[in-house]
């Protein structure tokens, strides 16, 4: 025993304490400000006055770009062809969250691992892990987390529990309720269980997605719950509503719906604000043409269709229009605002310093984890594993070559951008 305790001061003083101060120092000197040398393109292609003007155009077209895409699903809710549950929106929005996963993967996650191994960076620990895919798994795990807490924190506020569905699991004292074919219950399937719902009767995010879209659109079982729900959809898109033993728009399964789309909407607006700081930060310190150029279209599109898969969730969450006005000027400001601030700020800074390179590839590898989960569950499977999905084969069809390519025309500006 008193060897151990000998032994212990001496292997701290020579190993341990050594490889501390190591690791100390190499964090303290990644961390520096020092200078490090642009990239070819950026320093053969400097024009600054060129540059602003590229800059004053890119803040316009972000900025027409973003309002346009936000406000069309808001502005058009009641038109016909505009609706959020029209088959047109469904498509237009599954291309957009194509736009919305090739940026998580493609750009902002390769963005990131770029700049977090960067040559300007120390060997250790930059180059010793894979930092970025880290930062982007911690990310996705965390919006899951806040994607839980939220949805359970609505529901509670606004008195959505549903101690009918707990006495189904207990025993109900009402055959209609117990049999499951009572007004407003949840529909089941041939096994009796409900949609959405797993083994144990526990119920998964992307179940708790389709289980409200599985609410708004269903009614009978089998295909003739599809037969219905297809009869359905003209009435529907043309105002009417005659009831089928719940409403659409003002039942328990739309306000629960709503719930899930205002935490939806509000984590999405995370996940692109994180990342739109960057991107416009990168852009405004940027004294090349040569660079701002393709930036300019690439954002543009990619601006809109973010804001139209926002909006589309800000709609869907049927929240104030004050709150849903301040939402959606803060997403199409923010990227027009993150240009201004690195233009004002590009005579002193320096985008290649080691500190510098660490912020921006750790906020891209959140960024790139928020808008992966949000795409995959929050958008993509709450729409595609949804009983009108699954019960419209041309929808389907549509709906998934809007998605690829989305996804492939958002990759494809990886090229220029």
């Amino acid at each position: 025993m008193l060897f151990i305790e000998d032994l212990l001061p001496l292997l701290w003083s020579s190993g341990f304490r050594e490889k501390a101060r190591f690791f100390k120092e190499s964090l303290l000197q990644s961390m520096a400000n020092t200078s490090c040398e642009s990239s070819e393109v950026e320093a053969s292609c400097r024009d600054e006055s060129s540059a602003l003007v590229l800059k004053l155009i890119a803040v316009a077209s972000i900025l027409i770009a973003g309002v346009v895409g936000v406000a069309i699903p808001l502005v058009g809710k009641n038109r016909r062809f505009l609706r959020t549950d029209s088959s047109l929106f469904v498509a237009a929005k599954a291309f957009a969250a194509g736009v919305i996963l090739a940026t998580g993967f493609v750009h902002m996650l390769n963005g990131g691992s770029e700049a977090l191994n960067n040559p300007c960076l120390p060997e250790f620990p930059w180059a010793k892990f894979p930092f970025s895919g880290f930062f982007a798994m911690m990310a996705s795990l965390a919006t899951l987390l806040v994607d839980f807490v939220g949805t359970q924190y609505y529901e509670r506020k606004q008195g959505l529990a549903r101690p009918i569905a707990d006495q189904v699991r207990v025993g109900s004292d009402v055959p209609e309720i117990e049999a499951g074919v009572g007004p407003g219950h949840p529909q089941k399937d041939l096994n009796g269980k409900v949609f959405g719902e797993e083994e144990g009767g526990g119920m998964h995010i992307v179940g708790m997605h389709a289980h409200a879209a599985h609410h708004r659109h269903s009614h009978p079982h089998g295909q003739a719950a599809c037969d219905g729900h297809v009869a359905r959809e003209p009435e529907l898109e043309h105002g009417h509503d005659h009831g089928h033993g719940h409403s659409h728009g003002f039942g328990d399964a739309d306000e629960d719906s709503g719930v899930r789309h205002v935490v939806v909407s509000q984590i999405l607006e995370l996940g692109i604000v994180s990342h739109s700081v960057i991107i416009g930060l990168s852009l405004g310190v940027s004294q090349s043409p040569c660079t701002i150029r393709p930036l300019v279209a690439a954002l543009s599109f990619h601006q809109f269709f973010e804001g139209f898969a926002l909006g589309g969730c800000i709609s869907q969450a049927q929240i104030k229009t004050l709150t849903a006005t301040v939402m959606a000027c803060f997403f199409a400001i923010t990227t027009p605002l993150g240009i201004g601030v690195g233009t004002a700020i590009s005579s002193f800074y320096n985008p290649y310093s080691p500190g510098a390179l660490i912020t921006e590839g750790i906020l891209d590898s959140l960024s790139a984890g928020i808008l992966v989960y949000m795409a995959l569950v929050d958008l993509i499977a709450a729409d595609f594993l949804s009983k009108r999905m699954s019960c419209n084969f041309r929808l389907q069809v549509v709906s998934y070559c809007c998605l690829f390519v989305g996804a492939g025309l958002m990759s494809l500006l990886a090229i220029w951008a």
